[in-house]
């Protein structure tokens, strides 16, 4: 895959009826008529979709016969995690610093929070 690939993958996923397709065919391959199904659109529109998928490398489809299975390709979606990964990674060692220094301010034991949200609109447990 080429440097430019992860802004053309997200761009892709920009639009809600590609997003939309891409969690379709996570359940399975499938026709671009099966594809074309629940949208309100011409085939040549959901072909125009799937020609953006297929440029950002999140679809494929064989050569051969019509009709021809549109297929989910998991390399983009690891480039994707993988970016999204280290990234996350990176804001939660700012955030155990963040909370290091705060407790050291406050002469507190360092005490997090836990992720999830009880209720407490201010994040209380």
């Amino acid at each position: 895959m080429t440097t430019d690939t992860l802004p053309r993958v997200f761009a892709a996923l920009a639009d809600p009826t590609r997003c939309d397709m891409v969690a379709r065919l996570a359940e399975g391959d499938a026709t671009v008529s099966q594809l074309a199904e629940p949208y309100r659109m011409t085939l040549q529109a959901v072909y125009k979709h799937l020609r953006v998928l297929e440029d950002a490398g999140l679809v494929s489809r064989p050569r051969g016969p019509q009709p021809r299975p549109v297929r989910l390709e998991i390399q983009a979606l690891d480039l994707m995690d993988t970016w999204i990964e280290r990234h996350r990674d990176r804001v939660e060692q700012r955030n155990r610093r963040l909370d290091a220094v705060l407790a050291e301010m406050n002469g507190d034991e360092l005490d997090i929070l836990p992720l999830v949200n009880d209720g407490d609109s201010h994040g209380r447990p």
